[in-house]
């Protein structure tokens, strides 16, 4: 893998490996998250923490799950501090219908200049390409997103400059 992507996933991806993986999607947006994730413990990406993060995730119940949560954090090289520049956009991020945790998120991800926010959560998704004009950053999904990106290497690789 050439670029070095800089990476902002939500709480959703967080959670994603330690869901239920008989169903088929959540297998394999687990799997994506996890290649992401390896992609930027061998420092070939970088992976974007935030305090916003820490917070939504501070908020699962079961402590088994939110240590392992936790200890994917760690990867992360990049944190975003709140700040009033990123409350107040998200405020603004709010006001399109993004919750407050969403509009944090992006709010996070556009100040840290992510090059991709991902999650697996389907209306947040959605909004988001609905008002992709007012946001500042990529917003997809982790298995569409690495599809891209493993099919762009590929082509690369055919193609020496």
């Amino acid at each position: 893998m050439s670029k070095q992507y800089k990476i902002y996933l939500d709480a959703c991806c967080f959670n994603r490996p330690f869901d239920d993986q008989t169903q088929s999607r959540i297998y394999l947006e687990a799997q994506a998250v996890m290649t992401i994730l390896s992609q930027c413990q061998s420092l070939n990406w970088k992976l974007i923490n935030s305090s916003a993060l820490i917070a939504e995730l501070n908020q699962i119940s079961d402590i088994e799950r939110l240590e392992n949560v936790k200890k994917l954090l760690f990867i992360a090289k990049i944190q975003v501090i709140s700040s009033a520049i990123i409350e107040n956009r998200a405020v603004q991020l709010q006001k399109l219908g993004f919750s407050s945790y969403d509009a944090a998120h992006i709010a996070c991800a556009e100040r840290s200049q992510a090059d991709v926010f991902l999650t697996t959560d389907d209306r947040l998704f959605k909004k988001a390409q609905k008002n992709s004009q007012l946001i500042n950053v990529k917003i997809n999904n982790p298995v569409q997103w690495l599809t891209e990106v493993i099919q762009a290497e590929e082509s690369n690789d055919e193609n020496p400059k």
